[in-house]
C-alpha cells in the first residue's frame, strides 16, 4: 500500500466524496452560506480554494493511497476564512492560519493519515515563515 501527502489541488476536489466536499462553513459568511444548497456549497468551495490558491499559495494537503484520495486537510490565514468569525475566540491571530478541515475516509481511519496530514500542514507552514501557529476548532 502506497501512502503519500500532495499539495491540494482543484483536481483532487472531483475526487472527494466526503461530507466535507460539500459543505462551505468556512469559506462563506453565514449570511452567504444560508442561502446556498449542497451544489452551490461545492461551487462555493471550489472557487474560495481557487482563490487562495492563487493569492496566498497552497491552502491544503491530500493523503492518496495507492493514487486514491483517502484524507484531506485545509488550512487557511483568517483573512480567507470569514466562518471563523462567527466563533466567540475570534479574531485568529495574525500570526495564525485556521485548519478549517481535517477529513480521513473511515475506510482508511487508524493507519496514521490524519497524522500525516498534520505533518503535511506543519512541513508547508514552517517553509513560509511568519506562521507561529494553527488555530482550529473541532467536532466529530
Amino acid at each position: 500500500m502506497a501512502r503519500k501527502i500532495v499539495r491540494l489541488t482543484l483536481d483532487h476536489l472531483a475526487e472527494i466524496e466526503a461530507p466535507c466536499r460539500s459543505c462551505a462553513f468556512w469559506e462563506v459568511d453565514p449570511v452567504r452560506r444560508a442561502r446556498l444548497d449542497r451544489a452551490g456549497a461545492a461551487g462555493e468551495k471550489d472557487a474560495w480554494i481557487s482563490e487562495v490558491l492563487r493569492e496566498w499559495g497552497s491552502c491544503g494537503r491530500v493523503a492518496l493511497v495507492d493514487g486514491a484520495v483517502r484524507g484531506f486537510a485545509i488550512y487557511a490565514p483568517a483573512a480567507y476564512v470569514p466562518g471563523a468569525a462567527t466563533f466567540p475566540t475570534s479574531p485568529v491571530t495574525g500570526d495564525a492560519v485556521v485548519l478549517t478541515t481535517l477529513w480521513v475516509d473511515p475506510g482508511s481511519a487508524g493507519g496514521g493519515l490524519g497524522r500525516m496530514l498534520v505533518q503535511g500542514m506543519a512541513r508547508d507552514l514552517i517553509t513560509r515563515g511568519g506562521i507561529r501557529a494553527v488555530e482550529a476548532f473541532a467536532t466529530t
